[in-house]
């Protein structure tokens, strides 16, 4: 089949939704999609009737509430259409099953929300979504919230401020006479990086089996350094698991575009065509998914940690964000007249003031025990939260900060609304890599995702943020006598006070982290660090003004990334030592024993001979084994001590404090050992088998 003729051959999209449904009930839908209005028993009846039908015809037995709870990943429980009927069966799905949905809601994250014996939750179908089908069963994409109302997932929050950037976007938009735009919608898209590895070899790794990352790992003699692998001629067993992946990526209607190697050995990107942020965000976990997935079929095992080798680049998640109207104008494109030239501006300065506004929350929104280990490591943005727009961007807000003539294209004063703003090219400077947040032509690339990581937090913060001083904008230029030079004023003002986030240069350099200190912002290095601002009284105010979460929410999401912070490098400690008292210590015992047998032979051998150089490697590794052991019992002791501590804040601060520090000192001593010991003693493949023996 041709690639037109298998995209989106099994999701119950507009197409088939059309074809499917009578004629008002499809009108009806689309108004419940559009407009959110209410939808009715009867016509879900309907649809539900249709989708079963659909899907049943596709080969699905089953149907399952697709839900995204708080621990970031999706959750699934499937029952069959089956339903008696006297001796046989018949297969059934009511707009009831359609709708709603339960589920255990104490069993997953609620952060204090639900208490164990409080187990009610309920699902509930976002129609703005397609319903799917995928492994014999229709996957129907759900909210998912408690018995008592609040939301336990990363889809509710979602929609929420998406809904609130629309209601404020358009407010903007009327004051400069567009009464044709009904909607103004977030699109996103996220380019999602990877690493392949062969799953023997990740099966013979305690680490990446319960970590996702290498907790031990001696450099190769060559790595990265290069440059041979990024964009280079991709491997035949790589390019048949991409061919796969996309495929029945294209089955599922998600518009995989590009591939192609990373920086790294062993490790890929594929980047999607945007679409509406929510439908992204539903897109990008089935990508992951479907990445592990197919990769199994092909003997390959995908590693999305963000920093699984250390030494290498990590991977990311490149989340690229604009706003566009409902008749396809895009709000973050310059414009070519003197109307969209204005409108662009008090756009892009929303961002600008959001963006340095909240740089905390945007900060917290990436941050995770693994994406600490990527940000400010020379390949990522650093965790300094900065914006990028480019020399001539940037010679425009000079020209309206100062009154200046704006000399790259114009000799006039840039009076925004009057003059005219010469067209700005979409790509108008080089692009800026090291920047968290940069501008590139009609969309912010928000660069700091880490590559396992959910997309909807950071679009609910992107949204929340930039509709807050959208809501801000409107309120001072509505009603007012003239808006042209208000608008000028508000701009200019916005400028002073706000240009402080802007940085064009590179953010690797050590000056920047003391050049951002000077401007005062922010250098959030770890989770824990974040988490401190995260109830700030102006973030549970503005979230709770906007309805996107409620300061409970807040307070759970609080306690819950936390909480996962400290979980996942408790694991990765008992993994750590794991490793060392089952696996490096033993082995190097194992040579040690060989190498001294070997000595001993010699010297019986060669009367009087003293073979230095077994006696030396022999003092080097028992040395070495003696500090491992001894950082070991340490690293024990810190971890126990962390363990026993129940404010999960005090605990989360004392892992990121002592625990790591001691993890990697005990790692370095482990990875002296390793290129010792020889081939036959490996207690592990080591990172040359992982990286490039695929």
């Amino acid at each position: 089949m041709s690639v037109p003729e298998i995209f989106g051959s099994m999701v119950f999209n507009d197409d088939v939704m059309r074809a499917r449904l009578p004629k008002e009930t499809y009108k009806s839908l689309k108004k419940t999609i559009q407009q959110g209005s209410p939808l009715e028993l009867e016509v879900a009846n309907v649809v539900a009737n249709a989708m079963k039908d659909w899907a049943v015809e596709k080969g699905a037995t089953h149907f399952t509430h697709w839900f995204q709870p708080l621990n970031g990943l999706t959750a699934e429980k499937h029952d069959s259409f089956i339903s008696p009927n006297g001796s046989g069966v018949i297969m059934e799905f009511s707009g009831k099953e359609l709708v709603k949905g339960e589920v255990d809601g104490s069993s997953f994250p609620s952060g204090g929300l639900r208490a164990t014996f409080e187990a009610r939750g309920y699902t509930a179908w976002d129609p703005t979504s397609y319903a799917f089908i995928k492994d014999g069963s229709l996957y129907i994409p759900t909210a998912f919230c408690s018995y008592t109302g609040e939301s336990l997932d990363k889809k509710t929050p979602l929609l929420r401020s998406m809904e609130v950037l629309n209601k404020q976007a358009l407010r903007i938009l009327r004051l400069f006479g567009n009464t044709s735009a009904k909607r103004v919608v977030t699109t996103v898209g996220p380019e999602q990086e990877y690493f392949l590895i062969d799953k023997k070899l990740w099966e013979q790794r305690k680490d990446l089996i319960f970590t996702g990352r290498t907790l031990f790992g001696s450099m190769p003699p060559k790595g990265q350094e290069m440059d041979d692998h990024y964009y280079g001629s991709i491997k035949p067993r790589i390019a048949e698991f991409m061919a796969d992946l996309d495929t029945e990526l294209w089955k599922l209607g998600i518009l995989s575009k590009t591939k192609h190697n990373e920086v790294a050995p062993a490790q890929h990107e594929m980047a999607p065509i945007f679409a509406t942020t929510n439908l992204s965000a539903d897109q990008n976990q089935l990508t992951m998914q479907l990445m592990k997935q197919v990769a199994l079929k092909h003997g390959l095992y995908c590693l999305l940690a963000e920093k699984p080798f250390e030494g290498v680049n990590g991977s990311g998640k490149h989340n690229n964000w604009s706003m566009s109207t409902d008749d396809g104008f895009n709000l973050l494109e310059p414009g070519e007249t003197p109307r969209e030239n204005a409108q662009f501006i008090l756009f892009l300065m929303a961002v600008i003031q959001a963006v340095d506004k909240h740089q905390d929350l945007l900060r917290d929104s990436v941050a995770s025990a693994g994406n600490d280990h990527r940000l400010g490591a020379n390949e990522a943005p650093p965790a300094i939260i900065s914006m990028f727009i480019g020399d001539e961007l940037q010679a425009v807000l000079d020209s309206i900060e100062n009154g200046t003539p704006y000399s790259q294209k114009s000799k006039e004063k840039m009076k925004i609304g009057v003059s005219v703003l010469p067209g700005i090219p979409k790509d108008t400077t080089d692009r800026n890599r090291t920047s968290p947040f940069a501008f590139t032509g009609n969309k912010f690339e928000f660069r700091s995702l880490g590559s396992s990581l959910s997309i909807s937090g950071p679009n609910v913060v992107l949204n929340t943020i930039v509709a807050e001083t959208l809501d801000e904008f409107a309120s001072k230029l509505e009603g007012s006598k003239d808006l042209n030079e208000d608008l000028q004023k508000l701009i200019k003002k916005t400028i002073k006070e706000h240009k402080k986030i802007i940085f064009n240069g590179n953010g690797y350099d050590d000056e920047w982290v003391k050049e951002a200190e000077k401007r005062g912002l922010m250098n959030l290095k770890t989770l824990p660090d974040a988490m401190e601002h995260y109830l700030d009284k102006q973030n549970i105010e503005m979230f709770s003004k906007y309805g996107v979460y409620t300061e409970v929410e807040m307070r759970s999401h609080h306690e819950i990334k936390l909480e996962k912070y400290s979980k996942t490098l408790n694991i990765e400690a008992n993994t750590m030592l794991d490793m060392i008292y089952r696996d490096i210590l033993p082995a190097s015992y194992t040579f040690m024993n060989d190498v001294a047998d070997s000595a001993a032979k010699v010297m019986g051998i060669v009367s009087g001979a003293k073979c230095s150089a077994q006696v030396n490697v022999l003092k080097e590794i028992s040395s070495l084994a003696d500090k491992l052991d001894a950082e070991a019992k340490k690293l024990a002791r810190i971890h126990a001590d962390a363990e026993k501590i129940e404010d999960v804040a005090a605990q989360a601060r004392a892992y990121a404090d002592k625990v790591i520090p001691q993890m990697e000192l005990t790692r370095k001593i482990a990875d002296e050992i390793e290129p010792i010991l020889g081939e036959k003693y490996k207690p592990y493949p080591s990172y040359i088998d992982l990286m490039f023996r695929v």
